[in-house]
């Protein structure tokens, strides 16, 4: 029941959050460049708008308890909920999010859900155990992210898949995480109709697919594998550049948010079109992507996948947000990239592509298959989502432990010191 009440604020909070960073991410991509003028931001507009993200989570990162979140590139975590670090993740969310860099709000908002729990827990006197600890924060996170992909199911799920619990106790976090999601969800569509507000929810709109055939499972099974490569190269590139950051965090930082506006601007030369399509964390162009895929020529596909995966490994190692997303819309655009091959479609490709590559991004299948089926709305492809998945899981998993072989028969130069 205390979970339950906890649920209303912590959605309320969530919510305002959500509105604020889409409101500003309007602004900012949109308001201000119909008020300079253009129809579209232009080739340059990344440039300066890397400074607030250079400079401000660099700052937060520095000063603030929690140093605004965990490094994304370490993928999402439910652990360590913390009342002191609350407001370091709203301000490197605020510095970050909506100003180009290419990450989601997940992360932040699962840190806010499980921190502002745990605060209303000692406003309310409530016993503080390591049990009740795990319990609030599974039950806050799952209410402040039960919008954000639409579905409550969806964030119930992965949290309970992140916390990794199971027999008895997988219920004594599930009961609560389903029931604060819940609660989240109807006061996360309540609240945007009554004060007219708007945060966006990862929904997409497809037509209803054909029937699945020998190409869609073969075109399926080869792109999840190539697609968990890729993925699995770049994490690790994130990963590599989280280590050097957090030593010296105020020059990388500062770099890798210039580069990935290098990056968002490389794309707008490349393609002339706009470079909000390979900023920010992509689920407005995947809904776009989804919507009219014909509409993205080959070139612009190739070039975002290229450029928007580059400002993604960047941001996954030295910035503050969410895999999902980013990910989530790659796989699409590869999808929908690879969907002429012969006896292929539209609509698997994208739900095969986007299953491979949450699924390499997160390390949590079933959470995956969810995501994308519920994503998709159509229950055709999915055979071929769990197919994408299970490829996926499996060949980054075997690439995880060529690359410990391979670190361990070439030890580092500090291991040869030592």
């Amino acid at each position: 029941m205390f979970c339950g009440v906890i649920g209303i604020p912590v959605s309320l909070l969530a919510f305002f959050f959500l509105a604020g960073l889409h409101e500003l991410q309007h602004l900012i991509w949109v308001a201000w460049p119909h008020d300079a003028g253009w129809a579209d931001p232009p080739w340059w507009w990344a440039l300066p708008m890397a400074v607030v993200p250079a400079v401000g989570v660099t700052l937060v990162v520095r000063h603030l308890p929690g140093q605004g979140g965990h490094v994304p590139a370490d993928g999402l975590q439910l652990g360590g909920a913390s009342k002191a670090a609350v407001p370091g993740v709203v301000l490197a969310a605020a510095c970050a999010l909506p100003w180009g860099v290419v990450l989601g709000p997940e992360a932040p908002l699962i840190a806010l859900g499980g921190g502002l729990s745990l605060l209303f827990r000692d406003l309310a006197r409530a016993p503080a155990t390591r049990g009740s600890n795990q319990m609030m924060a599974a039950a806050g996170s799952s209410a402040a992210i039960s919008a954000i992909f639409g579905n409550p199911l969806v964030g119930a799920i992965l949290l309970m898949e992140i916390a990794g619990v199971g027999g008895p106790q997988l219920f004594a976090v599930m009961l609560p995480a389903l029931l604060a999601s819940g609660i989240g969800s109807i006061v996360f569509t309540g609240f945007g109709r009554w004060t007219g507000l708007h945060i966006e929810s990862l929904a997409l709109r497809l037509p209803d697919p054909p029937r699945l055939d020998t190409g869609d499972v073969v075109w399926s099974v080869l792109m999840a594998a190539a697609l968990a490569i890729a993925m699995h190269f770049t994490l690790a590139l994130g990963r590599r550049i989280a280590a050097q950051t957090t030593s010296r965090s105020w020059p990388l930082i500062a770099v890798c948010a210039a580069a990935v506006a290098g990056c968002v601007t490389l794309y707008a030369l490349a393609t002339g079109r706009s470079p909000a399509e390979a900023a920010l964390s992509g689920q407005s162009a995947l809904a776009g992507l989804a919507k009219d895929p014909h509409s993205w020529p080959v070139g612009a596909l190739i070039a975002v996948l290229a450029f928007k995966g580059a400002a993604y490994a960047l941001s996954l190692g030295s910035l503050r947000g969410g895999p999902i997303f980013p990910a989530l819309f790659l796989g699409g655009a590869a999808g929908v990239l690879l969907a002429p091959l012969p006896g292929y479609g539209v609509i698997p490709a994208m739900a095969a592509g986007m299953a491979a590559t949450s699924c390499a991004a997160l390390r949590l299948p079933v959470s995956s298959v969810v995501l994308v089926a519920l994503l998709v709305r159509h229950t055709g492809p999915l055979p071929l989502i769990i197919l994408a998945v299970v490829v996926s899981l499996v060949t980054t998993e075997l690439l995880s432990t060529a690359t410990r072989r391979i670190q361990r028969s070439f030890p580092t130069r500090a291991h040869r010191e030592r």
